[in-house]
């Protein structure tokens, strides 16, 4: 019976293994190591902006490089391909400014939590999705609608 039990220092080694490789997807990396063509687009994508980093990824087992920006005081991540296509744009945006049908479906969403950061989410040209994060009973959460307030088929 207890023939077949691993010590237990084994597996509280091999719990933090497991948790340390499966945050090992993303590593932060400078500009310098980042393809000529993803280089291109990092750099257009961030003129006027103060760069935070560069990481690299895999997403569904593809490669991916993301650029971390601050522009005109908010937040901003642009997702590129190994190619040098641009797959994604996260861009922070004030509550306020978004269309009423958007604001009433987040805080609807939201229920009793506090909506506190909202980034429009843009794939092809067009945005696709608003995320937001909310705060409720002391946890973090994120909810998402569609770009004029309605519910998703699938989290963008």
């Amino acid at each position: 019976m207890f023939a077949h039990r691993l010590p237990i220092p084994f597996l509280v080694a091999f719990a933090f293994g497991a948790i340390g490789a499966a945050g090992a997807t993303e590593k932060h990396i400078s500009r310098g190591q980042l393809p000529e063509a993803v280089r291109k687009v990092a750099d257009e994508q961030s003129q006027g902006a103060t760069v935070r980093g560069y990481t690299m990824g895999t997403k569904n087992g593809h490669v991916e490089y993301e650029v971390e920006m601050m522009s005109n005081g908010h937040s901003r991540e642009v997702t590129i391909s190994p190619e040098g296509r641009l797959v994604e744009i996260e861009e922070e945006v004030d509550l306020n400014a978004l269309p009423s049908e958007v604001i009433s479906a987040l805080r609807n969403k939201a229920g009793r939590g506090q909506v506190s950061k909202v980034e429009s989410i843009t794939k092809n040209g067009a945005i696709v999705a608003y995320e937001a994060q909310v705060l409720s009973a002391g946890k973090h959460s994120e909810i998402q609608v569609g770009p004029q307030g309605q519910p998703l088929t699938h989290e963008e």
